[in-house]
């Protein structure tokens, strides 16, 4: 997901839910979750900025890593309480990271083990074309 810094400097959330491609729902949901935390304009309405934008976007990103709510969660409320907790969301990033590289490796024996099926059976096919 992409997004223009132009696109993001102040949008309520109607607009900034078609610009995230998320339903209302969901951002008020995250809202409530404590995922995000919208800046209010004097009518009290939701205004989400540049910063949102990128915080939404890394969100997005995580859950598409496989990260659970609740870590995503932790992250968030460690985030919120400032740079003093940048080491414990490293280990947050450095422990998927590490399940993402065993997530690779599994996938790359299955991988192995389908070419050496799928071989097999070429060599069987090929077996029966022949008279």
């Amino acid at each position: 997901m992409e997004f223009t810094p132009t696109q993001a400097l102040s949008m309520h959330i109607k607009d900034f839910a078609a610009q995230t491609g998320l339903s209302t729902d969901t951002l008020r949901y995250y809202e409530k979750e404590g995922l995000l935390q919208p800046a209010r304009d004097g009518n009290g309405y939701r205004n989400y900025g540049a910063r949102d934008v990128d915080w939404i976007t890394f969100i997005l990103r995580l859950k598409a890593m496989g990260v659970s709510l609740a870590r995503i969660k932790e992250y968030a409320r460690l985030r919120h309480q400032g740079d003093s907790t940048i080491p414990a969301r490293y280990a947050i990033l450095a422990a998927h990271q590490a399940v993402l590289a065993a997530r690779r490796q599994e996938l790359e024996a299955h991988q192995a083990f389908l070419a050496q099926k799928l071989a097999h059976y070429r060599v069987l096919m090929t077996q029966d074309e022949t008279p």
